[in-house]
């Protein structure tokens, strides 16, 4: 593995932790985004899923690639299957961002991705996150200043991870070939029900968090109130519906076994963004 690493979505919550992670251990990156944002000891290009002209010059030299679907995308199948193609084409690497659970339904939009990932004979890595913890100072920040967590999660429990813990994940899988061809599901060292959650968080801050449970329309409608394009609010309620079948709460020892060390808590991530969740 002489080449560069491409990776993709690079200046993202995942992509831009995975690219610090790469040049840390000496790896030769290109960072690619639509607006080729700078990143400290790599090679910074413009990229675009929707544009396969962009496709040439960010595999030019590359031997492995991380490829994620940003936010704001309801079909990741339609977006990320022509990199896949191109890059297995010349015999890249991939290292696929699914979501846990994926696996569970052939029909599910990332399983799709995945078999096709598969059947194109490149060498691949696939990596089933759960629910990012960071979303709780990102996606739901706007409710925590309020001090109140509104999600369709009924009182199901999920195994939060930490992006940290994902971009770790994503840069062993990316520097060793002893994963090749098998997949794995990320998830954080326990599972937890939001109400779990919001008491952590409060108690990282100061300050009374709760848990509100809402149902998926009343949720739409707060997305859509807040400017979320209807199509992609459903597709966030869809996410919590394996949340309330309790398909989220499992807990594995995949974090460990690619990086060698336990996942971060909930209480961790509270306590190292406590400045981000008091903004």
């Amino acid at each position: 593995m002489g080449g560069k690493i491409l990776v993709l979505g690079s200046g993202g919550r995942v992509g831009s932790k995975l690219v610090r992670s790469l040049v840390e251990r000496g790896e030769r990156v290109k960072a690619a985004s639509r607006g080729a944002t700078p990143a400290e000891g790599a090679e910074t290009i413009a990229f675009d899923y929707r544009d396969c002209s962009t496709y040439g010059h960010a595999l030019e030299g590359v031997d492995r690639v991380f490829v994620m679907a940003p936010d704001g995308y309801t079909d990741p199948g339609a977006l990320l299957t022509p990199m896949i193609h191109a890059a297995a084409a010349r015999g890249v690497k991939n290292v696929l961002m699914s979501v846990i659970g994926a696996d569970a339904d052939e029909d599910h939009p990332y399983r799709r991705v995945e078999l096709f990932l598969e059947k194109t004979g490149a060498q691949f890595i696939i990596l089933r996150p759960n629910t990012f913890a960071d979303n709780f100072h990102s996606h739901w920040l706007e409710g925590i200043r309020h001090g109140v967590i509104a999600v369709p999660a009924a009182d199901s429990k999920t195994g939060f991870i930490d992006v940290r813990d994902v971009a770790e994940c994503a840069a062993a899988a990316l520097t060793t070939n002893a994963f090749s061809g098998l997949a794995f599901d990320l998830t954080g060292p326990k599972a937890l029900s939001y109400h779990e959650a919001a008491a952590i968080l409060s108690q990282a801050i100061g300050r009374p968090i709760v848990y509100k449970p809402v149902d998926e329309e009343t949720f739409v409608g707060m997305l859509a109130t807040a400017g979320v394009p209807e199509d992609y609010a459903r597709y966030v309620a869809g996410v919590f519906r394996p949340v309330r079948e309790g398909r989220m709460d499992r807990v594995t020892a995949d974090v460990e076994r690619l990086t060698g060390k336990k996942p971060r808590s909930l209480e961790t991530y509270a306590k190292d963004n406590a400045a981000a969740l008091s903004a």
